[in-house]
């Protein structure tokens, strides 16, 4: 059984950092792409992020290109989501998902089809 838990949400000013984290279970090998996506209150579901496992290929959404860093440990089968130069509308839920079967990147946003995702970690910036 997949299992994607997201930790290391918090509340944060305008221009800081934070670092999610997402491990996974269940996979028995590295042949697929974890990704996050987010959503903020009235807003649609974003796709931020995505990475391969087996080979460390990433894409982003431009909202976030150039401020967010995915990577991954696939010893320790977790993502992380390396966040700075945070905004006041980078303020949502943020979820990784998992296995990614379809993804698609048109005009400047990322889409993406999954099966599994995790119970979310809030991420606040003030202004």
């Amino acid at each position: 059984e997949v299992q994607l838990v997201e930790s290391g949400g918090n509340l944060v000013q305008a221009g800081g950092s934070l670092r999610l984290s997402c491990a996974a279970s269940g996979f028995t090998d590295d042949r697929y792409a974890i990704g996050w996506f987010r959503q903020a209150p009235g807003k649609e579901r974003e796709g931020v992020s995505c990475i391969v496992m087996s080979d460390g290929m990433a894409y982003y959404a431009d909202s976030v290109k150039g401020r967010f860093t995915i990577s991954s440990d696939n010893v320790k089968n977790t993502v992380y989501l390396q966040m700075n130069n945070l905004k006041p509308e980078d303020t949502a839920v943020y979820y990784c998902t998992a296995p990614i079967r379809e993804l698609k990147y048109q005009s400047g946003t990322l889409r993406f089809a999954s099966d599994y995702w995790g119970q979310g970690t809030t991420v606040t910036v003030s202004s």
